[in-house]
């Protein structure tokens, strides 16, 4: 069985590099998709999932911030600093800004927050270090380097000139990457002295957390108050409500066109090898052997296809993170096995598919 099997992948070794070829590109693709969507994902709730606030407080009807409105005032934050239980009240205001350097312009999630407060702040700093003053601001890392910018430089936002003090991780959305600079300076630059996009909230040690959420309702009947867990998952939510389907429309491509490569060529293969396994046929082969000879092939496919694609995908990934920062991937062993499964269901179905062919080649074909 495996000389047979050798001498039909000898037979057209163009076509097997050129299948392998072809197999290794959908894989790769079906790696990239997932590993972009675990960077966006990253990239887009990162900043939530660090600032662990016991509540988030936003405007009634608001549940997210990536793709949703809310506007509060500063006397929101009195009141909610006076309910019982709450240790601390961080003001936050988020709002789209473009900035100029240079003659360049750009967008950001520009995120304003009091460095004075426990929350607000990057999730992480990859080099620098946090806002102190009016005049200064934290770029996404990856923004920063795709467009040049160097720690010192100066940015501008409207009339303002911001230094670059530091540069931030865990903030590249794909689309967009956040910025960050004090809630003054925030308001400064929308025109709003005292207008907020929701609060970070902390409680104190060992209260109840429920009855002072219901205080804090009673006391402010217009927010929508939600714990860590809900307003991360809400924002999840949210972003793979705007990028999930466009992946799920890729990969399905992706895997149509695998299942349709594997399937063409066992199915070309069988037809090319036809006399061979009516000989084999002939000499009593079982009905499981030549089935089982299809699938070898499909699997051995598919396998030297996902080391193929593993291989390159690494190098590749990091090449196209120096070409273009603000594309980030990442993935983990998890993800490898469930496209290494999905590719190995493919093979057996591909096999099954052109194995149909077999019940056409009849022992009598010897003799013609």
């Amino acid at each position: 069985m495996d000389w047979f099997y050798l001498r039909m992948l000898k037979g057209q070794p163009w076509r097997f590099a050129m299948t392998l070829a072809g197999l290794s590109l959908c894989i790769l693709l079906m790696l990239f998709l997932i590993s972009i969507y675990k960077g966006v994902e990253y990239g887009s709730v990162e900043y939530i999932r660090k600032n662990q606030a016991d509540v988030w407080i936003l405007q009634n009807n608001a549940w997210n911030i990536l793709r949703g409105s809310s506007l509060l005032s500063t006397g929101h934050g009195i009141i909610i600093n006076e309910v019982p239980g709450v240790s601390s009240v961080s003001p936050i205001l988020l709002l789209l800004s473009g900035i100029n350097f240079g003659d360049k312009k750009a967008t950001v999630f520009l995120t304003g927050y009091d460095p004075d407060k426990p929350l607000g702040g990057p999730p992480s700093l990859a080099e620098g270090r946090s806002v102190s003053q009016d005049n200064e601001i934290i770029l996404d890392a990856a923004f920063a380097k795709k467009h040049q910018v160097q720690q010192g430089d100066y940015i501008h936002i409207e009339y303002d000139s911001l230094l670059v003090v530091g540069f931030s991780e865990g903030t590249n959305a794909l689309v967009i990457q956040y910025a960050f600079v004090t809630l003054k300076c925030a308001r400064r630059l929308i025109g709003f002295p005292s207008i907020t996009t929701c609060f970070a909230v902390k409680f104190n040690q060992d209260v109840n957390k429920s009855k002072v959420i219901e205080s804090i309702k009673e006391e402010l009947p217009g927010v929508e108050v939600f714990d860590h867990q809900t307003f991360l998952d809400n924002n999840i939510v949210e972003m793979e409500a705007g990028f999930l389907p466009f992946l799920y429309v890729i990969a399905l491509l992706g895997v149509i066109v695998l299942l349709v490569i594997l399937s063409l060529l066992l199915s070309i293969s069988i037809l090319e090898k036809q006399r061979d396994f009516a000989i084999l046929k002939t000499l009593g082969a079982g009905k499981r052997f030549l089935p089982g000879l299809v699938t070898l092939q499909a699997v051995c496919l598919s396998a030297a296809g996902n080391l193929l694609a593993i291989l390159f995908f690494f190098p590749l990934a990091a090449m196209i993170e120096q070409v273009m920062p603000e594309i980030s991937f990442m993935i983990q062993i998890e993800q490898i096995v469930w496209v290494l499964g999905v590719v190995f269901l493919i093979s057996l179905i591909s096999a099954l598919i052109s194995g149909q062919r077999l019940r056409h080649v009849y022992p009598l074909e010897v003799f013609q």
